[in-house]
């Protein structure tokens, strides 16, 4: 929800003390949602995101509680560690090949429907994580992506409400290891690695975003920007994804979809020009309004 003053609903999942707890990111400092909720007089359980999506009415009187911050009354919080938005969701489903000029730099048809695939809860991990990729991997690639939060349940809706069922944005990297995607004819490989997911720093509140479908996407290697894009290249619209997607699976309160990445990742170049991705390589995602998603590139595993 939108903050009156002009402060924007940031939500993030964070440790606080060692505990997962959700705040609200502003200009002033990082804040307990359940602090504030508390200092409202407001019942309720504002601990996680997970409690605060299980109760469809919980954020409604949100945009009172933002007073007590404005006027001094809390103390902000210091997470000694980011997590993602969403630290467990029931489903992260992937879409493959939906900016038109990324399928043409890949060489591929142009889809007549959503390419789906799914990452795992282990692979999910937050802003700042480092992500260690298996160690017979030779093909590490990033790829930029605008994340869809799902804040009610939704089964078999239209495009025209598809929206309604959103609880926020986030920005996403689909990292991928392309000599395990394409092993075989199954993508799940090389796209569902342990942290092979990272999500953040924070997700805004779809009110505040009125068309996801319009917004500057763009993806940094060692600060050098490689994607840079709009999310109104996509060839399916979110609207169209998640009704699409909600005819064949039921969307959860939490459940993510990562709506595909525009052109510019390693894969794309000519041989002789990839250079894949290598321990000590820093990733970031920007996406307009939704703050900077940064991961390093750590040592294989094993």
């Amino acid at each position: 929800m939108h903050i009156e003053g002009g402060i924007s609903t940031k939500l993030a999942s964070a440790l606080v003390n060692d505990q997962e707890t959700l705040v609200w990111v502003t200009d002033q400092g990082t804040f307990r949602v359940a602090d504030m909720a508390r200092a409202e007089g407001i019942s309720g359980n504002f601990e996680t995101i997970d409690a605060v999506l299980a109760d469809g009415e919980a954020m409604a009187s949100w945009h009172r509680w933002s007073q007590k911050v404005l006027s001094g009354g809390l103390e902000p919080v210091n997470p000694s560690r980011w997590l993602a938005p969403v630290p467990r969701p029931s489903k992260i489903v992937c879409v493959g090949l939906n900016y038109r000029p990324h399928v043409k730099e890949s060489g591929q048809a142009l889809p007549t429907h959503p390419v789906l695939f799914n990452k795992f809860l282990t692979s999910v991990c937050g802003t700042g994580d480092t992500v260690r990729p298996p160690a017979d991997t030779t093909q590490l690639d990033y790829e930029a992506e605008l994340v869809i939060v799902m804040g009610r349940r939704a089964k078999n809706v239209s495009e025209a409400h598809a929206l309604d069922y959103v609880f926020g944005y986030c920005n996403g990297n689909d990292i991928s290891a392309r000599d395990l995607q394409f092993r075989s004819g199954q993508w799940l490989l090389g796209k569902a690695c342990d942290g092979f997911g990272p999500m953040g720093p924070y997700l805004v509140t779809a009110d505040e975003i009125p068309d996801p479908n319009n917004l500057d996407i763009r993806g940094f290697r060692n600060d050098q920007l490689v994607q840079h894009s709009n999310t109104r290249e996509m060839i399916f619209s979110c609207r169209e994804l998640i009704s699409y997607i909600s005819r064949y699976m039921t969307l959860e309160p939490g459940d993510v979809i990562f709506t595909g990445t525009p052109e510019g990742v390693i894969q794309g170049q000519p041989p002789e020009e990839q250079r894949w991705l290598t321990a000590g390589e820093t990733l970031a995602v920007e996406i307009e309004g939704l703050g900077r998603l940064t991961n390093v590139i750590g040592a294989p595993e094993g």
